[in-house]
């Protein structure tokens, strides 16, 4: 290789390192889409609508949300990983995401080479949660009242493999409780259920019930998260009696692997201004999520811990993926 031609190449790196600057400065100029890959009216559905009126004021182009529900949401990731590099088709994602690359058997993408993530952007809360006329005031007599009765009673769980059934397989694994799983379509199936007496408790995502927690028809025993969660501050986490149990739902934005780096720090920054905003904080608040930007590092090892998790609980319970 002549001096000659690795000062061209040289030069060539440099052209193509200002054309891909300027047009990360100028992006973008036309609608972004973010695709989700599950059905309208959802936690991620709802948040990222939040989320993306905010970046559609800060960077003057609309962002557009489109469900794309199906398959554990591996439809939406499919599409996005095979979508241009360019910033103008991302996905938001959630925990779901790590669960469906373990109980989904094919995923039409890698669940971390395929993206380039952006960030975690607002987490939630999944609690576990008991009828008004349970006997259990708390987890430990929770395992109590369940064992009392061991292989009589049942916990209710949206979708057998979903992301509340294998947190409460952690659960039921950790405490040795002796009750079977009822899947049900809904959340509404699961608090009828619940509230039936039909199942000794449930575990679901805390926004989603909580209709019927304030309403004084159930009662939240304790939340899964690390740490007792903000807007339940009374409600003990269930690592309080579980040391090492912890699960943070979150939901996070990421575009196909290989679009530039100007661009996914570009709408990183936008996101950081529109969470910092308080209205923004509120409304998330109001479905029950709080506002947390983390790094693109930061989401990719959130993704790969909870793979490795979910993977474990799903072989202890005998789960296949489907």
């Amino acid at each position: 290789m002549t001096r000659t031609f690795k000062l061209a190449m040289a030069a060539f790196a440099v052209l193509a390192l200002q054309s891909v600057a300027s047009f990360a400065q100028d992006w973008p100029t036309k609608p972004v889409r973010i695709l989700i890959g599950f059905g309208a009216g959802g936690g991620t559905d709802v948040a990222t609508c939040i989320v993306a009126e905010g970046l559609s004021d800060v960077l003057g182009q609309q962002f557009t949300v489109e469900n794309r529900p199906g398959a554990g949401g591996t439809i939406a990731g499919g599409i996005v990983a095979r979508a241009p590099k360019d910033g103008y088709t991302a996905v938001a994602l959630s925990m779901g995401h790590a669960v469906s690359a373990v109980m989904v058997k094919t995923v039409p993408y890698d669940p971390i080479a395929d993206f380039a993530p952006i960030g975690i952007f607002t987490n939630s809360a999944i609690v576990i949660a008991v009828s008004k006329n349970s006997p259990a005031t708390d987890l430990k007599s929770l395992v109590a009242h369940v064992n009392k009765e061991a292989g009589k009673l049942n916990y209710s769980t949206v979708g057998l493999g979903s992301t509340q059934h294998l947190i409460a397989e952690d659960l039921v694994q950790r405490t040795g409780m002796k009750a079977q799983a009822v899947a049900y379509r809904t959340t509404g199936e699961v608090v009828t259920a619940l509230i039936r007496g039909d199942s000794a408790f449930a575990v679901d995502l805390y926004h989603a019930i909580r209709g019927q927690v304030d309403g004084g028809e159930l009662r939240v025993l304790a939340t899964s998260t690390p740490r007792r969660w903000g807007p339940i501050p009374s409600v003990p986490a269930v690592a309080e009696s579980i040391p090492g149990f912890g699960v943070l739902g979150w939901y996070g934005l990421a575009f196909p692997a290989g679009t530039p780096q100007p661009i996914i720090d570009k709408l990183r920054k936008a996101l950081a201004e529109v969470l910092a905003r308080d209205s923004v904080k509120k409304r998330l608040e109001g479905v029950g999520a709080v506002a947390n930007l983390s790094t693109p590092d930061e989401f990719k090892k959130a993704i790969e811990s909870d793979i490795a998790s979910f993977k474990q609980v799903a072989g202890k319970a005998g789960l296949q993926a489907q």
